[in-house]
């Protein structure tokens, strides 16, 4: 009989050599094992094991984030491949007929703007304001001491101080922006204050507005000038443009120190320095400006005082201290950082005072 003519038990005799039935020693039929072994799904078993694989690649998305916030709800795939919700950013899931692949990482949103943290605290409920704390207003009292000071003594002792001024404020400003690092924003801006000083000094106090309002406009020229040869996006060039200008025009505006009399620095700046230091305490936001501002007229009366003003130094006082309340208001908005408080928040003060400085003083004069 041939071996297409033998029955099936008998060809496993002939594997063996020796008349022995390996599966029936074994307790095994041979003809229910007509493939070689391999491990068999339970019933059900491939489709709960697909299951666990997708939660665990979806896991991550449970409970609220602060990614998933901003995007709509993945749920998670049930069954065999299926359309995912369309989504600004859709999340890379594996396919689930490739379950166990372990080449698949978590999923991911890839691309997705980073939140501001003046964001994250709106979305919280918190209040994007931080003001700057002790430490810089301390700061802002030393600058402003050291320009009351060398107010007195003459315009040349007086610019030492002024161009760190002009330097912590071209710096402060771009970093409040959201823009760093900017070196040739702020390099450009602190140069528009140093030709500020330098025109002031040759023209003399009687032609600052002169000075100013002209090394303004020529700088405002320059840097769109600049802009135009920029070949950032629109968006990027406006937005540099905006900082620049308005960077530009605090370092040029706080050379009115440098315009003004000496003695309504000398009064002004030290009504800076009280009033900032009086903002700084830890009180109600109200009652802190009206300290700020009695602390100022009074810092005003006692320097004014020491000079020509007499007690009308109180009305440069109350003028100068309003403008640091407000130059250390704006360095306060947007959750700004720690760079910034001991930047924006120490120079803001002083060179929004510089109008106020110059145009009481003159009018007082």
């Amino acid at each position: 009989m041939s071996d297409q003519q033998q029955p099936y038990g008998q060809q496993y005799d002939g594997q063996y050599g020796d008349g022995r039935d390996g599966y029936q020693n074994q307790g095994y039929d041979p003809y229910q094992q007509q493939q070689p072994q391999q491990p068999q799904a339970w019933p059900g078993q491939q489709q709960a094991y697909d299951e666990a694989q997708a939660q665990q690649y979806t896991q991550q998305w449970q409970g609220q984030t602060w990614e998933t916030q901003m995007q709509a709800p993945v749920t998670t795939p049930q069954a065999a491949p299926a359309a995912v919700a369309e989504v600004p950013e859709t999340p890379y899931l594996p396919p689930q007929n490739a379950a166990g692949d372990s080449g698949y990482g978590p999923a991911t949103v890839a691309g997705n703007a980073r939140i501001t943290d003046a964001q994250r605290a709106r979305l919280e409920g918190r209040s994007p304001i931080i003001e700057p704390g002790m430490q810089p207003a301390a700061l802002t009292a030393v600058l402003g001491l050291l320009l009351s000071g060398t107010a007195a003594i003459g315009s040349y002792a007086l610019v030492v101080p002024l161009v760190i001024l002009q330097a912590v404020t071209a710096a402060g400003w771009f970093r409040l922006n959201g823009m760093w690092p900017a070196r040739q924003g702020i390099a450009l801006a602190f140069a528009g204050g140093l030709t500020a000083d330098v025109a002031l000094l040759a023209a003399g106090r009687e032609n600052g507005p002169a000075a100013i309002l002209g090394t303004l406009a020529v700088w405002v020229l320059l840097t769109l000038v600049l802009q135009l040869r920029s070949h950032a996006d629109p968006d990027t060039r406006m937005s540099g443009l905006m900082a620049t200008v308005a960077s530009a025009a605090l370092a040029i505006i706080a050379a009115g120190h440098l315009a003004a009399e000496p003695d309504a620095v000398t009064v002004g700046a030290a009504a800076v320095a009280v009033a900032v230091l009086a903002r700084a305490l830890p009180l109600p936001t109200v009652a802190s400006v009206v300290v700020a501002l009695l602390a100022a007229a009074g810092a005003g009366v006692a320097v004014g005082g020491m000079t020509d003003l007499g007690s009308e130094g109180a009305f440069l006082g109350v003028a100068a201290g309003a403008c640091a309340l407000v130059g250390h208001r704006v360095a306060s908005y947007d959750y700004p950082s720690r760079f910034v408080h001991f930047t924006a928040g120490v120079a803001l003060p002083l060179a929004a005072a510089a109008p106020a400085v110059y145009l009481v003083g003159r009018a007082l004069a």
